[in-house]
């Protein structure tokens, strides 16, 4: 095939290939990872109280990033005077943990088992959801890393103890991470309304020190200011729902809240947490793609993500 002219070849519409996060290579060994972002999907939805189809959310996710895969050239931003993403930034696709159906405790032991090789590797873990209880072997994969603190966007507490001997589904990953010593603390921001926690669980979280956030608390105060409530120079690993967004921008959810973020609110939240703190894992769980015909809640998701990354490697380029 004669190039044209145009790099490797091809021109590589997004529509065109294997739909990998951001277009970037596989490493299907995991012995073998060297990267600085190695992405994991967790298309794992047993933990859900009310609608499933989260297990669909990584290649709902991954097919949406295809949109903003921009090569080896980066991602200009003319706001900024930036370029994010150029081709030094190495991103790999290592595709999915694998998921045991009906079995918790399996498939979060090898969710669990990802993300510790890619921490076992120096990358950063961005892992795509799934429920949100994949963050509990998420935050277990720690356990031999320094503390850091946990940020959380969510329109949920997620802060139940135990609900009928349930302690492991989608209600309860922030209880469990409280219950790690290297848990710094929690900021859980965007809660709102008629939620999944009771009474006690709110008051189980601030006894722990849990800063809760609601929209309109984050709106009066402004993205930068919610960012400075995030203890400065901290380690940080940031969770986000994207039942945080509202479902007028996100409908592709399995708990949709009204009243949540917009999409600038929270991207600018995370520029400038990217500024003030090393960031040192994400996840981003709860797309169900199935309910958002349009696909705009998974488009929105690789957006936030892809930029978010995008934020991270161009403050560590600028302190190297």
């Amino acid at each position: 095939m004669s190039d044209h002219g145009y790099e490797n070849g091809r021109l590589d519409l997004p529509f065109v290939g294997i739909s990998t996060f951001g277009k970037r290579p596989v490493c299907t060994d995991w012995d073998k990872l060297d990267a600085d972002v190695a992405v994991l999907g967790a298309p794992f939805d047993f933990g859900t109280q009310f609608r499933a189809g989260a297990r669909f959310g990584p290649r709902a996710i991954r097919e949406a990033s295809t949109l903003f895969s921009f090569g080896h050239a980066g991602a200009y931003d003319h706001e900024d005077d930036a370029t994010y993403l150029p081709g030094d930034v190495r991103i790999v696709d290592m595709g999915d943990a694998d998921i045991v159906h009906t079995d918790t405790v399996k498939s979060h032991a090898n969710i669990e088992f990802g993300v510790r090789k890619i921490l076992a590797a120096g990358a950063l873990p961005l892992v795509l959801g799934g429920d949100h209880s994949i963050n509990i072997p998420c935050i277990n994969a720690f356990s031999d890393q320094e503390p850091f603190h946990l940020v959380q966007v969510d329109a949920h507490l997620d802060f139940v103890d135990e609900r009928h001997g349930v302690r492991f589904g989608h209600g309860n990953p922030m209880r469990r991470a409280s219950e790690k010593d290297y848990v710094t603390g929690l900021s859980q921001f965007g809660i709102r309304n008629v939620s999944s926690t009771a009474k006690e669980g709110y008051e189980a979280a601030r006894a722990v020190g849990s800063d809760i956030q609601s929209v309109r608390q984050f709106r009066a105060q402004g993205s930068q200011n919610m960012a400075e409530r995030v203890p400065d120079g901290a380690r940080v690993y940031v969770t986000i729902d994207i039942d945080g967004f509202d479902p007028s921008i996100a409908p592709g959810t399995g708990t949709p809240s009204h009243g949540g973020f917009l999409y600038y609110e929270i991207l600018e939240f995370l520029q400038a947490l990217s500024k003030r703190n090393t960031i040192v894992g994400i996840d981003l769980v709860e797309v169900a793609p199935d309910y958002d015909a349009t696909g705009s809640t998974s488009t929105l998701a690789a957006q936030v993500l892809l930029n978010f990354l995008g934020f991270i490697f161009h403050e560590r380029t600028k302190s190297a």
